[in-house]
């Protein structure tokens, strides 16, 4: 196996793990959400419950996506891809990944990092009575574009070996 295939495997692997953990964050959203309008009709519960909720869903968003990217489950509109050669989608997605997937993924990662930084110095709190901080919420956002951004490396990746050595090698 070579050197870039290794990097491809370990990338992929990381982001398969994270996607298993994430298809576990929507169980709890499902089950936080059920126990929060369980609580408003007894008149318990609190905003806490409510953003806890919305920081899961950000969660299974952000980290989700490069498993999404991995697995080949994003959107496409590519009605004519299917009749080219795998050498031709290759290039297609090489330009794509690099033009425009990486530059968004990275400016975000870039952003988000500062944004974090800047509510964990002031120890940002919810305005909301009962809310949570602020921090692990804008620490998904760097997290989940340099988990992106690994994923796109991993794509253009294989998707050189399949210039290299034909459709799926």
């Amino acid at each position: 196996m070579s050197g870039l295939n290794k990097v491809c495997t370990t990338i992929d692997t990381l982001n398969k793990t994270v996607g298993r953990v994430v298809a576990w964050l929507i169980l709890a959203t499902v089950l936080l959400s059920v126990f929060t309008a369980v609580g408003r009709k007894f008149a318990f519960g609190s905003n806490g419950f409510l953003e806890g909720q919305w920081y899961l869903f950000s969660a299974v968003f952000l980290l989700g996506a490069a498993y999404t990217l991995q697995a080949d489950q994003h959107v496409r509109v590519d009605v004519l891809s299917k009749r080219w050669s795998a050498k031709t989608r290759a290039w297609i997605d090489i330009a794509g990944h690099v033009l425009f997937l990486l530059p968004v993924a990275v400016g975000l990662a870039w952003l988000g990092w500062h944004d974090f930084i800047q509510v964990w110095q002031h120890n940002e709190m919810s305005a909301d009575a009962g809310g949570l901080p602020r921090w692990p919420v804008k620490l998904l956002i760097p997290f989940g574009f340099v988990l992106l951004i690994l994923q796109v490396i991993s794509e253009i990746g294989k998707r050189i070996t399949i210039l290299k050595h034909g459709e799926r090698a």
